[in-house]
């Protein structure tokens, strides 16, 4: 069973002190051999995780000890990286599924072209916009950085958020995000339809030339 609680009486010279476990029970001996892995020393007040045994003298002492906030990360990292292969991969098969449409002219090559445009400039403004926070600049509205989005721009969001780490821990930012994603598919599924059709032939094309 796994206990979580914190480190007293700390002797770093000896590499020893006790564990007393959050919301009361028995204090532990604590052996700084028994942190796995032992990445580092601890301190008096850290917060650790263990398994609470008994000794050959019957008394109480840490095994399989573990940094409370390195057990809280190593839960967090899988699921960041699984979100972002996930993504990836959406993406991917939104791409293909984007150019297969085109090839079989059920949609006209300039939405293809608009799609890349567009996520060139969100990845633009994503990096403008960091740098801006980093060095006390005016900063890009998230408004903005949605509008983008929702006009086509959503893959390159995407892959900034994930490999410039801008915004992509910012859960309310995602949810919206995510949000621009779904009405800009709904958009690019009508273009499918009659309506749409009739829409790029009638209203886009003629704009384009003129």
């Amino acid at each position: 069973m796994k206990f979580q609680g914190r480190i007293f009486n700390w002797n770093d010279d000896k590499g020893f002190g006790f564990v007393e476990p959050n919301g009361g029970g028995e204090r532990a001996f604590v052996h700084i051999k028994a942190f796995k892995p032992r990445s580092r020393r601890p301190v008096n007040g850290e917060v650790i995780v263990y398994e609470l045994v008994r000794d050959n003298n019957n008394r109480y002492k840490a095994e399989n000890i573990k940094f409370a906030r390195d057990v809280k990360s190593s839960h967090k990292r899988p699921k960041a990286k699984n979100g972002s292969f996930l993504g990836a991969v959406f993406i991917s098969f939104f791409c293909v599924a984007l150019l297969l449409s085109a090839f079989s002219g059920k949609l006209p090559a300039v939405i293809v072209l608009l799609y890349a445009v567009m996520s060139l400039i969100a990845f633009a403004a994503y990096a403008i916009d960091k740098s801006a926070a980093q060095k006390g600049r005016w900063r890009t509205q998230e408004s903005t950085l949605h509008l983008f989005s929702l006009m086509g721009g959503w893959p390159g969001a995407f892959f900034a958020q994930e490999k410039l780490r801008h915004k992509s821990s910012k859960q309310a930012f995602r949810s919206v995000y995510w949000v621009t994603v779904l009405l800009n598919l709904g958009g690019l599924l009508w273009l499918h339809t009659e309506q749409g059709a009739s829409f790029v032939n009638n209203v886009v094309f003629p704009f384009l030339n003129g």
